[in-house]
């Protein structure tokens, strides 16, 4: 496996199949009002660092955290095809996504996810990796489809 993760442009054209997967899942069973994600075109702006995982040049997952202020900053788009699921891939982008956040000289990385049956790996993941509930930050409210997580780094 020559599996390799870089910064890109949310616009790549071979990225279409991981955004049409990703709005897919996001839609499957949450309301419309409960769903927070961010199209191609909303994560192709300069507070949004995007990062896309390929194995010998397929892109097999993507990543992204976008900036709320000079510490803080949030992951979005976190998503795994579900043929490349249970490889590790997901931590190995999350794993990523801390340390170029923390590289970047934020502090604190957050998170809203869901809480319906399909996050529940999600949630595991992000437990597992030392996240910690919390209230709702930069603009959300709060919500029964939501869960809050945030992680200090360093």
């Amino acid at each position: 496996m020559a599996v390799t993760i870089s910064k890109e442009s949310p616009l790549g054209e071979d990225l279409a199949l991981l955004m049409q997967r990703h709005t897919a899942d996001m839609h499957a069973d949450t309301p419309p009002e409960s769903i927070h994600m961010m199209d191609a075109g909303q994560l192709a702006v300069p507070d949004v660092s995007f990062f896309v995982l390929r194995d010998n040049g397929e892109p097999l997952a993507m990543g992204a955290f976008k900036r709320i202020d000079a510490t803080h900053a949030e992951i979005k788009s976190m998503h795994v095809l579900a043929e490349a699921r249970g490889r590790g891939l997901s931590r190995t982008m999350l794993d990523h996504l801390l340390t170029q956040a923390q590289a970047a000289g934020f502090s604190r990385l957050s998170l809203e996810t869901g809480v319906q049956p399909t996050f529940i790996a999600a949630r595991a993941l992000y437990y597992k990796a030392g996240f910690v509930d919390c209230p709702p930050f930069e603009g959300y409210v709060e919500d029964p489809n939501s869960l809050f997580m945030t992680k200090t780094l360093g």
